[in-house]
């Protein structure tokens, strides 16, 4: 069956129908035949319904599809740390797999571009593909031997051999701005499936039908290879029981740790609920962020247009619906920035209206916008703040908004440090270099800080960047935040408010760790031993022995 459908500038004529329910171990659940709370997903674009009705999961399915992840953890473990590899890979070759389908569903469930989607879809599977590396090189384990010492003074010392091993069941809530990337087989279910957790993705309201084709790939991929069935389970939920079901899942105890994109509100409920159980488990939450940018002199001297050009650019893409646009901008009071403002102010102003990811997003857009302009002190520069644009319909769409303050405002008015999530910033003048470096004193805990500067800036930039290390996870020299590599290096997380997980990353290798904690062997037996500890070595991997890293067998 199809559904015909227009998407922005990619035109498909039809879409696979979804089934409209959740899948539980790689199978349709039961939806009832009258839900008289489904709910469906709406096109911003149109601000039209897109058709399809779907069922939120029913706690009996949650409860289900949770024990079925704790079965399937205890099966995984005796499975080849290869066949999680080959799983990632199979998952990420049957989401290419989709095409365009898979685009245009995007496209219609959030008005984000075909470009920016695809883009989505191939971090998404290159995600993929590079855990399923990381597993076959096996390093990520931090396994380490202290072979005995059986004649040491005063006491003999036993064999003791550690690594990480897996947590248990992992649930993921989809992102509402990243329908794939940070969703139903984005980051947190690749790292967490790559580190041997079975994943319960509750899935976001906002791309239901996205969700869940990606979803039928990775349960088809889990079934090609031959896994448990229960390593991957997909719940619908929205509406009316959207809440219901994401506490149920984050307080089943067959639940081990949590891994949430979304609001600071909605990370804290979760965090909350998490530590309150008998049992507390993590809760990694990654919350938002106002990504400072500061401008300093030399910087302005000889790249103000270039700068204002790609700061414009940062802060509209995507509609500003990214959780590294820049939202604060931090300048010298002079003539320079002046002229810096006219050429901001022009190019947002120049931008059009863009369709928000939905109502939700634009109504606490404007509620925000409601509350930067009630500040005494700050002033609109550009844009369209505090109203929707009428494209036509019920198009769900805002334009981009500046907004400019002094210090000493910023500092009295914590309305200020919030993020404004959407194509919005608030330059903050500073009148002298030392209030430039107590404005970054003052932000709060972000993913980003940026520093544009030039060669005459170098002991002021220094003053800066000392200061962001202790507020930010990535520092940015002459760049913009928008765009997270997958890499090694990567950091994508911060102090709190950021993230309530400062410690660590939602993107790259290093993800994969907070799925596990260290457990220590003591005189072990080979054969009751992870095979990446034993003392033939047969992976071969990485491991210290006495302190020294080594692949050859202990």
């Amino acid at each position: 069956m199809t559904l015909t459908h227009a998407t922005n500038s990619l035109q498909v004529e039809k879409l696979p129908l979804v089934s409209g329910v959740s899948l539980i171990e790689g199978k349709p659940a039961a939806g009832p035949s009258r839900d008289p709370m489904a709910f469906v997903s709406i096109s911003p674009p149109s601000g039209d319904p897109i058709g399809v009705e779907f069922h939120a999961a029913t706690l009996e399915d949650a409860d289900a599809a949770c024990r079925a992840a704790w079965r399937a953890f205890h099966t995984l473990a005796n499975r080849a740390a290869e066949d999680r590899a080959a799983f990632l890979d199979r998952a990420a070759t049957k989401i290419d797999a989709l095409g365009d389908d898979l685009v245009a569903w995007a496209c219609a469930e959030t008005g984000l571009t075909p470009a920016r989607i695809r883009a989505e879809r191939d971090r998404t599977t290159y995600t993929l593909r590079m855990f399923a590396q990381v597993v076959r090189e096996g390093a990520w384990v931090r396994a380490a031997i202290d072979l005995p010492e059986p004649n040491r003074k005063p006491t003999p010392r036993p064999d003791l051999r550690r690594m990480l091993r897996p947590l248990g069941p992992v649930a993921v809530f989809g992102a509402g701005n990243f329908p794939l990337a940070y969703s139903a087989a984005g980051g947190d279910t690749a790292s967490a499936l790559a580190a041997g957790c079975p994943v319960i993705v509750k899935g976001h309201p906002g791309h239901p039908g996205t969700g869940e084709l990606v979803a039928r790939a990775v349960c088809d991929a889990a079934a090609e290879i031959g896994l448990d069935p229960g390593i991957y389970s997909y719940l619908h939920a929205g509406g009316a029981r959207e809440m219901e079901i994401g506490a149920a899942v984050v307080r089943h105890p067959c639940v081990r740790a949590v891994g949430f994109t979304g609001s600071f509100e909605g990370g804290l409920a979760i965090a909350r609920i998490g530590a309150e159980r008998p049992d507390p488990i993590p809760v990694f939450a990654e919350m938002g962020s106002t990504n400072p940018v500061f401008l300093l002199r030399h910087a302005l001297q000889s790249q103000s247009d270039p700068i204002a050009e790609k700061l414009a650019s940062s802060i509209t893409g995507s509609n500003g619906q990214m959780c590294t646009c820049p939202g604060l901008i931090f300048a010298l009071r002079d003539e320079l920035t002046d002229a810096f403002l006219r050429r901001l102010a022009t190019l947002l102003d120049h931008t059009p209206p863009q369709p928000m990811l939905n109502r939700r997003t634009l109504d606490t857009l404007l509620r925000r916008l409601g509350e930067v302009a009630s500040v005494k002190g700050v002033e609109l520069r550009a844009g369209q703040a505090g109203r929707a644009a009428a494209l036509g319909g019920g198009t769900i769409a805002s334009g981009p908004a500046l907004y400019r303050t002094s210090l000493a405002t910023f500092r009295a008015e914590r309305r200020l440090h919030k993020e404004c999530f959407g194509p919005v910033a608030i330059v903050v003048l500073c009148d002298t270099e030392q209030e430039l470096v107590e404005g970054a004193a003052l932000i709060q805990g972000s993913l980003t800080g940026s520093i544009f500067s030039g060669a005459m800036d170098a002991t002021l930039a220094a003053r800066v960047q000392s200061i962001l290390e202790q507020r930010v996870g990535r520092i940015i020299h002459n760049g913009v935040p928008t765009g997270v590599e997958v890499c090694h290096a990567m950091t994508h997380g911060g102090p709190f408010p950021a993230t309530n997980q400062p410690h660590t990353t939602a993107v790259g290798p290093l993800a994969i760790e907070r799925w596990c904690r260290p457990v220590t062997y003591q005189n072990t037996p080979d054969q009751h031993l992870p095979v990446e500890l034993r003392s033939d070595n047969p992976r071969r991997i990485e491991r210290l022995v006495n302190g020294v890293p080594t692949r050859e067998p202990a």
